[in-house]
């Protein structure tokens, strides 16, 4: 080991080595440690406080997560929520929540009656799996929903009309209408009905009926099959069960589908098998996040732990240091749990990466007890605390930077890093002097490493650092050129493509809306809220004539307002019994109207009905002082689609059009900004602490950090990375850690165990962030390539900057 290793730093003087302003803070530690026999006593009491905390906090999270699942999957919890519009975020929940345990699963084959067969197959086969009637139930099927809903709309009958309806009814005289009447009464072809001729004699009610298939998009075949991409589809919907369903990293549903697929295609040859849902998506992103978090995190742990093994080839420091890392983590899970109510994958994934950082004070423990005696355990236990304590709140400070923007995934991940780092910070400093009471011996490794220092170059002169600095603006400002943003929300979907892309043709064959595009209708009451909605859809049936947009889901479709039902069973009890009349004049017998109900369709039996079954989603009830509804749209795939659809809702009192993709990435790009103008804002304010601490030294502490950083940025552009909210954050994490290894130049000179420990530990930070841009979340690993390059940057910088040894900070 090189000569300033010798001795411990504390055993040695060392040449104004600790600035005056922390001289009263040693000193009371001095102090304090006079009576080493009464602190022992005192510490083995906080060591056992700090194990009966570890003890009960065990005991709550056990009876916490044996009731139910504690992860939380769902993208939206990650964003913030409206302030200035919770209304609109109450609404984004509620369609999110009404489809977030269901499951659709479209069976599909050239022929129809293998289709069928294929369908029974695929039911029986989960009817028969245990787990399968665990995990699933069978929902609500498309399969005799028409008789149903034909049976309750037909006292009402005579109040549904289409529009074009409404308008033949009001220009045709009724003699024409009588020879349309007739001429479907006695026509070769005849024409479609539902009912007795007498009780539809113009076929109105076939028409209406037409008319919501068309909208709807389905094309059902005779056999009740849909029609589609030349086959016959059966669809299936399944419902997860809550308290079943465990997010535990395991296929469990893919399975089961993957099971009864497999049944299925024994009856059908060449079944082909479509799946969508939430809960699909939630379990490939639980399954996602098991695979990172093992790879991350026991990854990093075992970079981790091999770092150790090198540096002090002994048992005894990986056990513990391992121990510090493992009871951090589980300690911040059971806070999370504790403060949030549930931890998401994301917080696990990121929370994963904080090996790399809490290892530090495991290392520069055993870095400093290295070739010392046991019984001075207690003695450097007081030289370290301050510096461990410092270590602890600037590495606080810069994880709750991560805190500051109203991100809850984000505000989760702060507080599970910094509750991490203070539960491996107290398992040291409480347990480690206890626990290693043996010796720890110096290793090649650890000598020549410690070495590396003296060998490292150091910028001389203002001709070298404004050399070097220099090349640093002009690389990164090469990089910074082919630098864009990107704040797309869609850009932090990490479900695997072939879910989406299924998801996408079932959408497409069942003319499924996109829940991120609506329009949100409100009114005092249900009638207005009706009115309101039809003046929104005679616009929007325009733009479907004119193929601008597809179909639309509208509940006034099947519920039309009261004032609507009043004119149109006005118009046909006016027009009717004159077709009926002359008819019957032509044919000699006196035909009569039947009586239809006198009561109007009300919104609450229409959906407490069966009819109401696939759009009770669309109705929303009471929001706020009064209720609403939403108004969905399919096929946006026009490029002015969206700026036309947000045009209809112009003029009309109580509706307005919500792009929530649109808007969470304006928001994205509203918090990139904001957070990137602290960061600026922090470097000054770092900078003027730094300059209080150092005064004319202060820049070898900074300028590393911020030559990193723009080399960082630099780098992400010239690999066509994009700039998103993430890296900002990132950089700011940067700032916080960067400056440690300044601090650590300035303040250790010479000392080759300081220098040891700070070597380790910043490998395995880089590790460990570094294997966050494995992650297949965009966010993750624009978070962690971001940090890839910082920390590996101000780790190869700092030491240029560093004073030269006969210089003391000011």
């Amino acid at each position: 080991m090189s000569p300033a290793s010798t001795s411990p730093p504390w055993a040695k003087p060392r040449r104004s080595s600790a600035p005056t302003r922390t001289a009263g803070l040693n000193e009371s530690l001095n102090s304090a440690w006079r009576e080493n026999g009464r602190l022992q006593r005192a510490w083995r009491w906080l060591a056992v406080a700090w194990l009966l905390v570890l003890v009960g906090l065990g005991v709550q999270q056990w009876q916490l997560w044996s009731k139910e699942s504690r992860i939380d999957t769902d993208i939206l919890a990650l964003l913030p929520q409206d302030a200035h519009d919770r209304l609109l975020s109450d609404v984004t929940r509620r369609i999110a929540d009404a489809n977030a345990r269901q499951i659709v699963v479209l069976l599909g084959s050239a022929d129809g009656a293998a289709t069928k067969a294929a369908e029974q197959a695929f039911r029986q086969r989960l009817r028969d799996d245990p787990q399968g009637k665990a995990l699933l139930q069978e929902s609500g099927s498309i399969e005799g929903w028409f008789d149903q809903a034909r049976a309750f709309y037909a006292p009402y009958r005579d109040r549904l009309l289409t529009g074009q309806q409404r308008q033949r009814l009001q220009d045709e005289s009724a003699e024409s209408l009588s020879e349309s009447a007739l001429a479907a009464l006695y026509g070769p072809m005849g024409a479609p009905r539902l009912t007795e001729w007498r009780q539809d004699p113009l076929s109105l009610w076939p028409q209406w009926w037409q008319e919501r298939a068309a909208a709807s998009g389905l094309r059902m075949g005779d056999d009740g099959l849909l029609e589609a991409d030349g086959k016959h589809w059966s669809v299936i919907q399944y419902e997860t069960l809550g308290s079943a369903f465990q997010l535990d990293g395991e296929r469990h549903i893919d399975l089961l589908l993957d099971a009864a697929t497999a049944a299925a295609a024994k009856h059908a040859p060449g079944l082909e098998v479509l799946r969508a849902g939430v809960p699909l998506h939630a379990e490939a992103a639980a399954v996602q996040a098991n695979w990172e978090i093992n790879t991350i995190g026991w990854g990093s742990l075992a970079a981790v732990l091999l770092l150790v093994w090198l540096a002090f080839r002994s048992l005894r420091p990986i056990l513990l240091v391992a121990a510090s890392l493992l009871i951090g983590c589980g300690v911040a899970l059971a806070v999370t749990v504790l403060v949030f109510g549930k931890v998401h994958v994301l917080t696990l994934v990121f929370g994963a990466s904080l090996v790399g950082v809490a290892e530090d004070y495991g290392i520069h423990w055993f870095a400093s007890r290295q070739a010392e005696p046991a019984d001075r355990r207690w003695k450097l236990l007081r030289h370290l605390l301050p510096g461990l304590w410092l270590a602890l709140v600037t590495s606080a400070l810069a994880y709750l930077a991560l805190g500051l923007a109203p991100f809850p995934g984000l505000r989760q991940m702060a507080l599970f890093s910094v509750v991490g780092l203070a539960g491996a910070f107290l398992t040291v400093i409480f347990w480690f002097p206890w626990l290693d009471g043996g010796e720890i011996r110096s290793t090649r490794f650890s000598r020549w490493l410690g070495a590396t220092l003296e060998r490292w170059p150091r910028l001389h002169g203002r001709r070298p650092v404004g050399l070097f600095l220099g090349g640093v603006v002009v690389l990164s400002g090469l990089g910074m050129l082919r630098l864009t943003a990107d704040d797309n929300l869609r850009s932090l979907q990490s479900s695997p493509m072939s879910l989406i892309n299924q998801q996408i043709r079932i959408s497409q064959m069942l003319g499924m809306p996109s829940p991120a595009q609506f329009y949100l209708v409100q009114g005092d009451n249900a009638e207005q809220v009706l009115e309101r909605e039809e003046a929104l859809i005679e616009r929007l049936r325009v733009l479907s004539a004119n193929k601008q947009i597809g179909g639309y889901r509208a509940i006034s479709e099947w519920l039309p307002s009261v004032q609507r039902q009043h004119a149109d069973a006005a118009l046909t009890a006016r027009v009717e019994p004159q077709v009926l009349a002359a008819v019957g004049e032509t044919v000699g017998e006196s035909l009569q109207r039947p009586d239809y109900a006198a009561q109007d369709l009300q919104a609450e039996a229409f959906l407490a009905s069966p009819a109401a079954m696939p759009f009770r989603h669309l109705w929303l009830g009471e929001v706020g002082k009064g209720m609403a509804s939403v108004v969905m749209v399919d096929d946006l795939s026009r490029a002015d689609a969206l700026t036309l659809l947000e045009a209809q809702a112009k003029g009309i009192d109580g509706v307005r059009w919500v792009d929530r993709t649109a808007d969470f990435s304006a928001l994205l790009k509203h918090y990139r900004k904001l957070m990137s103008a602290l960061l600026l804002v922090g470097i000054v304010l770092v900078f003027a602490v730094l300059y209080w601490r150092y005064r004319a030294q202060a820049w070898r502490v900074f300028a590393p950090t911020l030559a990193a950083g723009a080399l960082t940025l630099g780098l992400l552009g010239l690999f066509g990375q994009p700039l998103q909210l993430f890296n900002v954050l990132a950089l700011m994490l940067l700032l916080g850690m960067g400056i440690d290894y300044g601090i650590f130049l300035i303040e250790h000179r010479g000392d080759a165990s300081a220098w040891l420990a700070v070597c380790v530990g910043a490998a395995s930070t880089w590790l460990s962030f570094g294997l966050l841009g494995l992650s297949a979340t965009p966010a993750l690993r624009a978070f962690g390539l971001t940090l890839l390059f910082g920390i590996g940057l101000v780790w190869l910088i700092s030491p240029l900057f560093r004073p030269p040894p006969h210089d003391a900070p000011h």
